[in-house]
């Protein structure tokens, strides 16, 4: 279960991380606020939130 909870914590700050990095290359579309909830309003590049989540995943950087 532990491990569970580590994978979820690291998919998480790997999420939050490349949404954070898309919104300061590309701040007229995209806005992240980060407040107790994360709200997200503009385009996501989704090819590459979904790289991020697969390194994650495998362990990569």
């Amino acid at each position: 279960m532990e491990m569970l909870q580590m994978l979820e914590e690291k998919l998480k700050e790997a999420i939050v991380a490349e949404l954070k990095r898309q919104a300061a290359n590309n701040p007229q579309s995209l806005r992240i606020e980060d407040s107790e909830d994360l709200v997200v309003k503009g385009k996501i590049d989704l090819d590459d939130l979904a790289m991020v989540i697969a390194g994650a995943v495998a362990g990569g950087p």
